[in-house]
Order: structure tokens, then sequence, then C-alpha cells
């Protein structure tokens, strides 16, 4: 089964247009540097080869769990908030990164930002994300929502239905597409090849959080759940090719 972009009516050409979302430790690499240069230049790469698809607009998703994680900061006796805004300012760091691999491959990139930095990116607007992704740039969005107690896959989910993206593609770090249970505890978990969103939620599968899970729901964006370790599965899910799991 592959996605069915559905929202032609809202755009000006026939560029599909697609959220990746990148957690922040897939930033590490093998070296377990916070940021590994290498590891950032790779994922560039290979987001590239769906940049060069042609018919794409891209927007960029990146967490900031390689170098902070509000929640579990939370439990150790920080404060919700102020662990969460350190969190936001983890992901603006990793989009730079990200930008600055892109733009080495010669990708016009911009990051827009939900909390106020002007003098490292552009704040984020939707009118301002909408016309760059026309230009043909990617987009790459940090800073989370901008408010606390809200992850990064909400994000996603927020920005893809603000920009009318057609698909979240959940690029996971070592996971191959949703199970009933653990892959890496259970041998004998059963890979899903597609999904609805009610089932989504009514089997509690941890694919992202729930206020995500709803979101992508009520706007009808399809969330493809795939391996982004694998050379070349990037291209795939962005080019709509059977991978992964596929919610919708």
């Amino acid at each position: 089964m592959s996605y069915v972009y559905k929202r032609e009516a809202i755009r000006m050409d026939s560029k599909k247009r697609i959220i990746i979302k990148l957690s922040g430790e897939a930033l590490i690499g093998e070296s377990n540097k916070v940021i590994d240069p290498l590891k950032v230049k790779a994922i560039a790469y290979e987001i590239k080869e769906a940049y060069d698809l042609g018919n794409l607009e891209i927007g960029i998703i990146v967490g900031g769990g390689n170098i902070w994680r509000g929640q579990n900061a939370s439990e150790m006796g920080f404060e919700r908030s102020s662990a969460d805004y350190m969190g936001m300012i983890a992901t603006i760091m990793n989009a730079l990164a990200l930008q600055n691999a892109l733009e080495q491959l010669g990708i016009e990139t911009r990051t827009m930002t939900s909390l106020n930095i002007p003098q490292v990116a552009e704040p984020y607007i939707r009118r301002k994300a909408l016309s760059n992704l026309e230009k043909n740039r990617i987009v790459i969005f940090g800073g989370g929502t901008g408010n606390p107690y809200f992850s990064t896959d909400t994000t996603s989910a927020l920005r893809a239905a603000e920009i009318g993206a057609d698909v979240i593609l959940m690029a996971k770090n070592g996971t191959d597409g949703v199970y009933d249970k653990d892959p890496v505890k259970y041998k004998d978990a059963v890979k899903f090849e597609s999904l609805t969103h009610q089932e989504l939620l009514e089997k509690g599968l941890e694919v992202m959080d729930s206020t995500a899970s709803a979101l992508c729901r009520d706007n009808k964006i399809s969330i493809i759940v795939f391996d982004m370790n694998e050379k070349g599965n990037i291209r795939k899910a962005a080019s709509g090719k059977k991978i992964g799991t596929i919610i919708s």
C-alpha cells in the first residue's frame, strides 16, 4: 500500500508536500558525539536523494533528545516548563547542524523557529514557511511548538496540518515499522503493514504521543514509520513506495 496525496486543491503547483520527522538521537552516530558531523552529513545525503526527485516540497522536524530531554529532566527535579524550553533550544541546535549539512550539498535551506532567535534563524510564520517551500527550499522547523508540555511529534503533526502536508515520514533510528509489542524485548512481536489512526490510538502503540496521533487523524495526515538507517529509505518513503508501516 502506498499513501495517496489528497491536498492538490491547496497547491499552486503539482508538487507534493511532506514532513520528515527525525529523532535527535539519530544525529549521535557511532562516535557517541552529541552531534556527529559524519552522521549529520549522511542524513543530509539521504534527504538530498528525496529532494532530487524534483516533485516534493520538504519540511523537516528534528528532535533534541541527543542533547536534552525535557521530560526526563523534570523527573530529576527540574521545573517542567524550564526543562522543556531547554529541549526546544536543543532542537534548534540540531536544526542548524542539519541546515549546514544540506547547504554544503547545494540545497537552499531555511531554519524557522517557534522561539524568537533572529540572530540565527527566521521566526516561524506560516505564510513565510509556505513561501520558502514554494521557492524549492527545504524548511527545518526548530523549537518545537514554542510551548512546554508538547513533544516534537506533536510539532510534526501541527506543522503538517498548518502547511497542508500530505504525509509525515517518521524516520526511526533502528525500527523498521510499527509492532504489536517491543521487537527488541519480544522475538514474537508482529509488525503491522498498515493501521488506521483510530487503531493506533486504541491499541496504545507508541509511535507518537496521543496528541500528535489525534491531530493526524483529525486532519487526515498519513504517517509512514520506517527505519532511516537503511540507505535509500528516506527516498523510498518520500516517493510513496511500500516501506515500513503506513498509518492512514
